[in-house]
């Protein structure tokens, strides 16, 4: 039987529930608990393939073609566990599931209400996306005291009840905030943020205490006191260098041994918190450093490009070298010529996006990667951008492009997938996910030493970040 590991934050947004989340996750991971995470979103979007990256940051997209958290992204990064379409649902998908349901006859001319239809269905769909995990840790996005969540939170409350204390528990991010004015820190918001939590019934096991100062002790007591919590059961979650650090920060605080004592599971030594260690010396201690030129449409928003970032510092650490990623806006280069930095990186990533805003800059930083022999690479759109550039600077199909930004070119180099010819909705609609690529017999690829005459690859389809083109261009 699956047991349960429900995180919920309070006080603000931003707080860092998925890093959370993640870390709980890795430190049962290493102790040989088979584990899982599950993002519950309160948003009434379907899913965020059609949101701005602006507002929701990256869309994640997970092998079986799902359009997700980018909080799914660090659970992938933390534990090595490969994410699907039953690990992130939300509002939206409850309801719609609710409300098929309805119109078939399913509930029997029932009145259909909150509780406890939608509550059940979100209870439903934690186990489906627990699958046979040992533990599933489940985020519940938004904040405590929001209208959106509280059919989430209602619905762990009863989830609780029904499979027991001891395996299910609550862990609650909150805030301890320091006031510069009066040189103090101060508990009262996690006391309020709890309050609320125990008004809707729910008795936080473990807080997760944010915070930029260190914990004194005093307080500590203090937060345990008022808050019902076991002391050492109040955790100081404090700022750290590299998010990297935070499975290791836990572990000090025995947060694993905690867990494992709360939902009555061996305490295994196995040792695997070491890679961490080993992480965290090569950030620290690189022998070298690379400079990437990171061209994309939503630099002022890091976390539009939260997995290409990442991938980078994942490559840099493999090859035991710092990677300064230099952001430059793809717009800029269409109005100023060549961005100097260009001139000093080591690689260009063109990254995704929508929309014809911007993509004449990115041709132009191709253009120079090609010309100025800077190793290069395009992901989904800049993929794209490289075919176009190409298409026009080597093989001189004047005025080639892509279909989406002009219908009447030339060349259509760049064409809409034919199952979606006529398909005008934005939503659900993309070829995603992780799919078989053959090769053609004699490529480069077939005959290269490094790829051991492999005859097919596996990639996996991305979404351009922000799937609307007026959201993009308008943002």
């Amino acid at each position: 039987m699956t047991q349960f590991v429900f995180v919920t934050g309070g006080v603000v947004s931003s707080l860092g529930k998925g890093i959370a989340a993640a870390s709980l996750a890795a430190i049962l991971a290493s102790r040989g608990v088979r584990v899982t995470n599950l993002k519950l979103d309160p948003y009434i979007n379907v899913d965020p393939g059609t949101m701005s990256p602006f507002q929701h940051g990256e869309v994640f997209v997970t092998d079986d073609g799902a359009e997700t958290d980018l909080d799914l992204g660090h659970y992938e990064r933390f534990t090595d566990v490969r994410m699907g379409k039953r690990n992130n649902f939300t509002t939206g998908q409850i309801y719609e599931s609710v409300i098929r349901k309805e119109r078939r006859g399913d509930y029997l001319g029932g009145t259909v209400q909150v509780i406890p239809h939608i509550t059940d269905e979100i209870k439903s769909w934690i186990l489906a996306g627990a699958g046979d995990a040992e533990v599933a840790i489940v985020e519940v996005g938004g904040t405590v005291g929001d209208i959106e969540s509280l059919p989430f939170l209602e619905a762990i409350r009863q989830f609780r009840l029904e499979v027991g204390r001891g395996n299910a528990i609550n862990v609650h991010l909150t805030l301890v905030p320091y006031i510069k004015a009066s040189d103090e820190m101060k508990t009262k918001p996690t006391q309020h943020s709890v309050q609320k939590l125990r008004e809707i019934g729910i008795q936080p096991d473990v807080l997760l205490c944010r915070s930029e100062h260190a914990i004194p002790d005093d307080m500590r007591d203090k937060i345990a006191l008022f808050c019902n919590v076991e002391q050492e059961a109040v955790i100081p979650a404090l700022d750290v260098e590299f998010i990297y650090q935070v499975p290791l920060a836990f572990s000090r605080e025995r947060l694993d041994e905690i867990l494992l004592d709360k939902l009555h599971l061996p305490h295994d030594e196995i040792g695997a918190l070491t890679k961490w260690e080993e992480i965290i010396r090569k950030l620290r201690h690189p022998e070298d450093e690379v400079k990437i030129g990171f061209v994309g449409k939503y630099i002022e928003f890091g976390d539009s490009y939260k997995s290409l970032n990442e991938a980078l510092t994942h490559g840099g650490i493999a090859n035991n070298v710092k990677v300064r990623i230099i952001y430059i806006d793809s717009e800029e280069l269409e109005t100023e010529g060549y961005h100097g930095e260009l001139a000093r990186v080591d690689g260009i990533l063109v990254g995704p996006g929508f929309g014809a805003r911007g993509v004449e800059g990115k041709l132009r930083a191709i253009r120079y990667a090609r010309e100025k022999r800077i190793p290069f690479l395009g992901i989904c759109l800049g993929m794209q951008c490289a075919t176009i550039e190409f298409a026009r600077n080597v093989v001189g199909m004047v005025g080639a492009n892509s279909t989406e930004f002009d219908d009447e070119s030339p060349y259509k180099v760049i064409y809409k997938l034919r199952d979606l010819i006529g398909v005008d909705a934005l939503g659900g609609t993309m070829r995603l996910g992780k799919y078989p690529c053959a090769l053609k017999e004699g490529s480069r690829p077939t005959t290269s030493s490094r790829s051991m005459s492999a005859t097919a690859i596996v990639t996996r389809s991305i979404p351009n970040t922000c799937r609307s083109s007026k959201s993009a261009d308008s943002t």
